[in-house]
């Protein structure tokens, strides 16, 4: 089976409230559409985290293994898996590069266990420009950050 995802992440304020949104499509044999929208908001988190956790919402909704096209504004995302950082990282015990902590290793962690068993690939899109599955995560994102009722604890947020 063949899922696009879209996903976005927001923050109001750099740590501060946040939330994720994603859209999860896929058309059946018979030719019928059928979408799925996935958001959650945290009390305290960061943007980057954000990012993560859309795309980590929507792999670990997958029930079997799939053909996954991830479509996110997010460099950080797309690049750490396009540009294979992600490869460098785990390899180097989580460190970057510059021999420092890589940040979120968390998040990575749970993302690459989510992805383990699908085909996944990333497409980088720009945000805020009109890309309709990109507004509505927006929209979902921003919608959970700024409702103090839907707000989690981001247990790994250590800011």
């Amino acid at each position: 089976m063949r899922v696009v995802v879209h996903t976005d992440g927001s923050s109001r304020g750099n740590p501060g409230p946040g939330g994720y949104g994603a859209v999860l499509s896929c058309t059946d044999a018979s030719g019928v559409t059928h979408e799925r929208e996935l958001s959650a908001g945290y009390r305290r988190t960061t943007n980057n985290r954000m990012e993560l956790m859309g795309v980590i919402a929507a792999l670990e909704a997958l029930t079997r293994p799939c053909e996954v096209e991830v479509h996110s504004d997010s460099q950080y995302v797309v690049n750490a898996f396009n540009k294979r950082w992600v490869d460098g990282w785990q390899a180097r015990g989580w460190k970057t590069a510059a021999k420092k902590p890589v940040a979120n290793p968390d998040l990575w962690k749970r993302l690459l266990a989510a992805k383990a068993s699908h085909d996944v690939s990333f497409v980088w899109v720009k945000g805020h420009a009109g890309e309709e599955g990109n507004e509505r995560c927006d929209d979902l994102a921003t919608s959970a950050a700024d409702d103090p009722e839907r707000w989690l604890e981001d247990e790994g947020f250590e800011g």
